[in-house]
């Protein structure tokens, strides 16, 4: 699809590396991560200008640049930097695109794998802290959303949502499709979902472009859901990717990470942290960060960028653009000392368009006495 033709980005690229990714590992904490080794050489983007006589281009830098992967081993999980007293190890190999984790009660793991298409059960049946069995259950394509809900597990494609029972020995009973018209993926196909304190069903729905007006409301956009799938709405907009979601253990608050926009530079746009509620918009994809305006594309209508802005809300929180937020939980267990209870961990699957490189880390979000923050 073309520019508009007064906001241009103008952008050459040099692609310094691309690799394929390696069987990842699973830590302790049940969320992905990819160590990073940072490709050695020089290359940088150049920007370029093109002449309008209407209004200058907007010029920016940009980069391909992803850094090989290390294959998950116990000396490479040795290399994470991890608080004092915290150590990680590995607990299963051979997963292949591992992409989303859910634990149930009887610490069975199940794994979603988008790429591949089905879901995984990896066990620990000996209590040594490393999987001992690992079997595919199930296949659908694109499978990536998963949620356990007591004795039921929920999992999301592009277009629909199941539900099946959990049987005792961890393998999973028949799916039933309770939603089947979920908007077309486009450029993000990473559903997820959860079940809230209200016992309602809530579904990510990422774009279908990096920035553009969605035909469909429930693109980019986060819903609500009976149980049943049979009735859902728009719970909250102008959400480019929230692929991470969930709600703090004691104020019941709904918070989600947010992808930012690619193609605006090294630094822009940076990744949001956003408190979730019914009704609001967030921005995508005219306005992100603390008020500014993304260059390629204008609101619908005679709306202007201002007035969009003032019917959307700020993010609490901004991290490293290109970071890449994948899953997000909230600790409210007695494992790790007391001070964590309460926070958030969000896992940065890494930047492929940033460089130096962001991401490839475990992000702590503290939150105190109505104050949230990174660290």
């Amino acid at each position: 699809m073309p520019l508009p033709p007064l906001r241009r980005l103008v952008l050459l690229l040099r692609f310094l590396s691309h690799h394929g990714d390696p069987a990842p590992a699973i830590i302790p904490l049940f969320l992905l991560l990819s160590a990073a080794a940072v490709i050695a050489g020089s290359a940088a983007a150049q920007s370029a200008q093109l002449p309008d006589p209407e209004q200058a281009d907007v010029a920016v830098q940009a980069y391909v640049y992803e850094p090989a992967k290390l294959e998950p081993t116990e000396h490479t999980a040795r290399l994470l930097r991890v608080p004092k007293g915290f150590q990680v190890t590995v607990f299963a190999r051979g997963l292949g695109r591992a992409r989303m984790l859910a634990a149930a009660g009887d610490g069975s793991v199940y794994v979603t794998r988008r790429e591949e298409g089905d879901l995984l059960l990896v066990r620990d049946r000996d209590g040594d802290g490393r999987a001992d069995e690992t079997r595919t259950l199930v296949r659908r394509p694109k499978m990536h959303g998963i949620a356990i809900d007591g004795r039921q597990i929920f999992l999301q494609t592009v277009n629909d949502v199941y539900v099946a029972d959990l049987a005792p020995d961890g393998s999973v009973g028949e799916l039933k499709r309770i939603i089947a018209d979920l908007p077309d993926a486009g450029q993000h196909a990473n559903r997820t979902l959860a079940v809230g304190p209200d016992r309602m069903l809530y579904l990510s729905v990422g774009s279908t472009c990096n920035a553009c007006e969605e035909t469909s409301p429930e693109s980019a956009a986060l819903l609500r859901s009976t149980l049943d799938g049979r009735s859902r709405t728009v719970y909250a907009s102008g959400l480019r990717n929230t692929i991470g979601f969930g709600w703090h253990p004691r104020t019941g608050e709904l918070w989600g990470m947010d992808h930012g926009i690619d193609w605006l530079g090294n630094a822009d746009q940076r990744e949001e942290l956003n408190r979730l509620e019914q009704g609001k918009q967030y921005g995508w994809p005219y306005i992100y960060g603390e008020g500014k305006q993304n260059p390629q594309d204008d609101p619908p209508g005679d709306l202007t960028m201002a007035q969009w802005d003032s019917i959307r809300q700020r993010p609490a929180l901004t991290y490293t653009a290109h970071a890449a937020p994948m899953q997000m939980a909230f600790y409210d267990a007695a494992m790790f000392p007391a001070g964590y209870r309460g926070d958030a961990f969000v896992a940065m699957r890494g930047s492929w368009n940033r460089r130096p490189p962001a991401g490839y880390e475990i992000v702590r979000i503290r939150f105190r006495d109505g104050d949230c923050a990174f660290g």
